[in-house]
């Protein structure tokens, strides 16, 4: 094999995929409204480069916080835009990655076998035989703070405020729900429409007039060990399709996706390149 043709090849992987080996794999912090969407994504994203993103799914105000300790993510997916901003501010992100790549929404939800009439929306969380009510912990998950100012928009808050039952984040919130020990929640619209719920209760949504918009950003962290790989993932989140499957699972989608970018095409290419050239010898 020509030599100068391996060592540009050498050249254009180490300055676009990082190390070869350890570009492979990136570890992304999300907001647990993402759970199940985010299988859908990384599932396609590997598909499509060869390369993985591992998800952790917990609450934006605990990865806030964790990434502020040095915790070793690559990404953060934070289920509101004031995290993301505060890293931003505080010099923890790399300059121009902030990129908001959806606006989630708010359901009320119930199992199939409850008698409760969500049709009227929170005013049925006023019902006598509602003893226990699952929110989110609104000190830190951007989906509790949403459910609070719901509550006290239809001036019901007060009167239910001792029912009121906090997961640490949305996806442990449903699950409260799913599992009885609490009879309804205030749970993420992506959620309620995930493969681990669509199918065991009903919900009705709650009008996004009467909350503050959860706008979503993630960034990449300056901490990362893997910025090339992450800037690959993060140009993938921005193509149409993972906008399609935002969409699939209730998230409004902000104008702007684009084609996958040229950074994950040249990665791919020369991936391929490097396999066929092993194989040369």
């Amino acid at each position: 094999m020509n030599l100068k043709r391996l060592v540009v090849i050498i050249a254009v992987l180490l300055g676009v995929g990082g190390n070869f080996c350890e570009a492979q794999e990136i570890t992304a912090a999300a907001a647990a409204d993402l759970l199940f969407v985010m299988q859908d994504i990384t599932a396609r994203f590997q598909k499509e480069t060869g390369m993985t993103a591992k998800v952790i799914s917990g609450s934006s105000g605990n990865f806030f916080q964790q990434i502020q300790n040095g915790a070793p993510f690559d990404m953060f997916f934070s289920a509101n835009l004031d995290y993301p901003k505060k890293l931003e501010t505080a010099g923890l992100t790399e300059p121009g990655t902030f990129y908001q790549y959806a606006t989630g929404k708010i359901v009320i939800w119930v199992p199939n076998d409850s008698k409760l009439d969500v049709s009227s929306g929170l005013k049925s969380l006023l019902s006598p035989s509602v003893k226990k009510i699952a929110i989110a912990n609104p000190q830190h998950a951007p989906y509790g703070q949403a459910a609070v100012a719901a509550m006290k928009s239809e001036n019901i808050y007060d009167k239910v405020v001792d029912k009121l039952v906090l997961g640490e984040n949305i996806s442990q919130t449903a699950s409260f729900v799913v599992s009885g020990s609490a009879d309804v929640g205030i749970v993420a619209l992506s959620l309620a429409l995930s493969p681990n719920m669509k199918n065991k209760g009903r919900y009705a949504e709650i009008p996004s007039s009467e909350y503050p918009a959860i706008e979503q950003a993630c960034v990449i962290l300056k901490s990362s060990q893997h910025k090339a790989a992450a800037k690959t993932f993060l140009d993938f989140i921005k193509t149409p399709v993972v906008a399609d499957l935002f969409r699939a699972y209730g998230f409004s989608v902000p104008s702007g996706s684009t084609r996958f970018g040229t950074a994950a095409g040249m990665y791919t290419r020369e991936r391929q390149r490097l396999r066929l050239t092993s194989t040369e010898g």
